[in-house]
Order: structure tokens, then C-alpha cells, then sequence
């Protein structure tokens, strides 16, 4: 229980970290990639107006999201969803989780759909 709290923590303390130098604004807005054990998210965030530009997410493509395949799907279907909206650049937020494994593969999928960041 120790375990799990300190890791937490100390995720939370990452999370600040990034989100202090980085944000999105009208013309580079914030790639959030949100992971659980089951599913995983992705939305497209403009922090100038606080609101959500785009969003994707395994649950709501009904498929499972604890894997890379799954990963892979949600960064396509996220960068597509972008380009439809003609966002081309966003700032990548990994949420305190390491660029590996799931969040790296969304990333991947999300550039080969035509993001830059």
C-alpha cells in the first residue's frame, strides 16, 4: 500500500513538472495521453480557452486498450481526428508516464497520421 502511494506521489510531482513549461495554445495545442491498465486516451487540449479540441480514446472505439495494437489505433484515429479540424502541430503531454511501451506507440501512430511535435 506504501508502495503504491509513494509512486503516486511522486507521478503527481512529475506530472506538475512537465505541465509548468508545458502548454497549449491556439496554434500548438496539448497532445494528453492519459494510460490505465485497461484503456487509454488521448485528447487534444487548447489551454488559452480551457476546452478539449479532439478526443480518442480504446472505449470509445470499443476496442481493448491494454496493449500496443490498441495504442497504435488510438494515435491514428487521433491524428486523423486533427488533421479533420486542421490542427497540424501539437505539444505532447505524456502525463508523468515514460516515453515508452503504450506512449510511445500512440505517439508513433500519431505522427505517421501527419502530427508534428
Amino acid at each position: 500500500m506504501a508502495n503504491t502511494r509513494q509512486t503516486t506521489v511522486m507521478r503527481q510531482r512529475r506530472i506538475c513538472h512537465i505541465r509548468k513549461r508545458l502548454s497549449g495554445t491556439p496554434e500548438r495545442p496539448r497532445l494528453r495521453v492519459t494510460r490505465t491498465l485497461k484503456h487509454i486516451y488521448a485528447q487534444i487540449i487548447d489551454d488559452t480557452t480551457g476546452s478539449t479540441l479532439v478526443t480518442a480514446s480504446s472505449v470509445a472505439l470499443k476496442i481493448d486498450g491494454g496493449n500496443l495494437a490498441a495504442a497504435t489505433t488510438v494515435g491514428k484515429a487521433i491524428g486523423e481526428a486533427a488533421k479533420g479540424k486542421s490542427i497540424d502541430k501539437v505539444c505532447f503531454d505524456r502525463g508523468g508516464r515514460l516515453y515508452h511501451g503504450r506512449v510511445k506507440a500512440l505517439a508513433d501512430a500519431a505522427r505517421e497520421a501527419g502530427l508534428e511535435f
